[in-house]
């Protein structure tokens, strides 16, 4: 079930991460003003309905998928906290820099280091929801 599970919330990361934000939340999430807390909270929001529905897809299609409600609210609500922090761009900065990578940083590295945060939280995630 946890392949199935994880595959599933990656479907709707990459959903949400992707085609669903918009030009404003990619540009603003990381700000420090109510423009920026609404677009990132926004945008977490996405998260959460496209990895719920994801879901709620893979329990009715999937023979192997089979949730507990309230495991998959926590978990969900663990995607949209996980991914607002992350996106908030300093703690990968901070990571970086702590790490020795702040010329990797500089050329592009940030991505790939936020895109590895994130799929780490959904991978805990689909263990929760799994162990459950």
């Amino acid at each position: 079930m946890f392949a199935s599970l994880f595959v599933l919330l990656y479907l709707g990361h990459l959903l949400a991460d992707y085609p669903l934000q918009t030009d404003h939340q990619a540009a603003h999430k990381a700000d420090w003003c109510a423009t920026g807390w609404a677009a990132n909270l926004t945008h977490a929001a996405t998260h959460v309905a496209t990895c719920g529905a994801a879901l709620a897809l893979g329990a009715v299609v999937l023979d192997d998928v089979a949730l507990s409600l309230p495991v998959a609210l926590v978990a969900l609500g663990w995607i949209g906290g996980s991914h607002a922090f992350i996106d908030r761009r300093w703690p990968v900065q901070w990571w970086m820099t702590r790490t020795g990578q702040s010329s990797w940083a500089a050329n592009g590295g940030a991505a790939h280091v936020d895109q590895t945060a994130h799929i780490l939280a959904l991978v805990l995630a689909a263990l929760a929801l799994t162990a459950a």
